[in-house]
Parts: C-alpha cells; sequence; structure tokens
C-alpha cells in the first residue's frame, strides 16, 4: 500500500482509523510502531524502521523538527529538512504512515506545560544543552498521544535521550514499549548523523577521532584505562573541540567507579568545526 501522509492531527486521526490500528495487540503482535525523527533521514533510520517493522503489523514515522530541543545559538534555522527524499526513504522501507506536523500544529500558540528531564537530563547533553532533553521528552510524549503506538524505536546513537524516554514511560506510566537500535556506522566507524552533511573533508577526517577513541576505550576493562585510553585518541586530535567525554551507568547516566561491575556506557561529545557531534558505545566492566 502507498504510504499514507499526515499533515496535522485530523489527517493523522483518519490515518489511524484506514490503519485500523487502536491501539491494542492482536494476533501476539504490536499493531503499530512509530519511529520518532527530525527527518533528513539515513541508512541508520532506515535500520530503525526494519527493526519496527518487526514489531508491528504497521509502521509510522514522524518527521519533525522540534523547535523546543534547540537551544538560541544551535542549529534550528539550518536543520537539513529533505522531506520528499524522506518520503521516498519510508516508502521503500514499507513504512505505512508518515505524520509530518507543523510546529503550529503540534504546540499551542501559548503554550506552558512541558516534560522536565530532572536530574538524570541535567548532565552530559544536558549540561551542554540546558533544556535539550526536556523538549525531546516533550515531543516525544505527545507524538505517544497523538499517534498512540503500541512501540516506539529509538536509535542507541543518542543514549542519554533513549535511557531518558525509557524513564519517563515507566515514570508516568505511558503504554510504549520503547526499544533501541543499534548504532549504524560507515566503514570508517563514523556513527550516521543527519548533521554529517555539514562535515567539510578535513573536518569528517577528523571526526573519526570519536568512533576511534570509543573503540580504543572499549578495548580495556576497567574504568581508569578505559578513560584513559579513549582521552589518548581524542588528545591526539586538535581539530575535535570536546564537550565531555564520560563513562555511565546505562539507566542513570551516572558517572561510575573503579568498583562497577556489568555494562556501562562510554559517550563523547564534541565540536569538529562548526558541527557538534555524538557518539557512545557499551562496554563491559
Amino acid at each position: 500500500m502507498d504510504v499514507i501522509v499526515a499533515r496535522n492531527r485530523a489527517e493523522l486521526a483518519e490515518a489511524r482509523r484506514a490503519l485500523g490500528a487502536h491501539g491494542g495487540i492482536s494476533r501476539g503482535t504490536a499493531e503499530l510502531a512509530l519511529v520518532p525523527t527530525m527527518g533528513a533521514l539515513h541508512e541508520g533510520h532506515r535500520s530503525l524502521m526494519r527493526l519496527a517493522r518487526e514489531q508491528a503489523d504497521h509502521v509510522a514515522v514522524s518527521v519533525f523538527v522540534n523547535p523546543l530541543q534547540f537551544g538560541p545559538n544551535e542549529d534550528f534555522s539550518r536543520y537539513p529538512r529533505t522531506f520528499d527524499a524522506d518520503l521516498e526513504v519510508c516508502a521503500a522501507e514499507g513504512v505505512s504512515l508518515v505524520f509530518a506536523p507543523s510546529a503550529d500544529d503540534m504546540y499551542l500558540p501559548d503554550r506552558q506545560v512541558g516534560v522536565s528531564a530532572g536530574r538524570m537530563g541535567a548532565v552530559a547533553e544536558g549540561a551542554f544543552r540546558p533544556g535539550h532533553l526536556d523538549g525531546v521528552l516533550t515531543v516525544v510524549l505527545k507524538l505517544f498521544n497523538l499517534v498512540r503506538p503500541d512501540v516506539a524505536v529509538f536509535g542507541q546513537k543518542d543514549a542519554q535521550q533513549l535511557a531518558m524516554i525509557r524513564r519517563m514511560v515507566a515514570d508516568l506510566d505511558v503504554p510504549v514499549a520503547v526499544v533501541g537500535g543499534p548504532t549504524v556506522r560507515e566503514a570508517d566507524g563514523l556513527a550516521l548523523s543527519s548533521r554529517n552533511r555539514y562535515l567539510s573533508g578535513d573536518d569528517r577526517r577528523a571526526a573519526l577521532s570519536l568512533s576511534r577513541a570509543l573503540f580504543a576505550g572499549a578495548e580495556r576493562r576497567t574504568p581508569a584505562e578505559i578513560r584513559r585510553a579513549a582521552r589518548e585518541v581524542l588528545d591526539g586530535e586538535p581539530a575535535v573541540s570536546l564537550d565531555y567525554l564520560i563513562l555511565v551507568d546505562p539507566a542513570t547516566f551516572e558517572e561510575v567507579g573503579d568498583d562497577h561491575v556489568g555494562e556501562a556506557i562510554l559517550a563523547v561529545a564534541a565540536k569538529v568545526g562548526s558541527t557538534r557531534l555524538i557518539d557512545n558505545v557499551t562496554v563491559a566492566l
């Protein structure tokens, strides 16, 4: 079937009726899985759509550049908007519904209430991008309420975002199962991102130090060794301006101590030229 495109709430409600998805479970599988995106879709998004298709009868993709998660000096105005190409990607991946609202349709002009990311949202990305995770959680909760999926699929590349959404779902009793999809990388290790298109040739070569640092750390087994190995790689690349390199508990994003046993996330955020990139890997301690 052709992809149904809904541009506003009324069209979305009609599309949901057309799909026959009522938010319940039938035939032992979920009826609708949602992949929230900001568009500029790439192979990483495709992998999430394929994972979503394994979870449910129908897949919905939202394409919305959310103004609430951008700071005043960030790249909201120049964030890539490639809707026609995005729609072709969705059609090729068997997506049933694309929800592409405007900001005016998503938010009331006098909007007052949003979701607070709390203490967990004040570290890492929250520390360097104040209000960012509040904006992410607010739009995700609104999408859950509007689209009413049974399952939602997010990429592990945004590890803190994924952890925060899982926490929001648990804290607020949101009836949506959250599934994480693995990070997709270029052959040379660079994590796929819609912002990679900003990188010049020299910037892209420098950006490879982020994944090299993570992989170097992942080869070690103690927190001190992991941090040291990763930092040595980044210190050797002067074109990278580091925001943070952290080793944290996957559930809380608190820094792990030397006695931590089990999985941890080694995460990095840095500017390469004018482009800010994030990446992470899971390590075993």
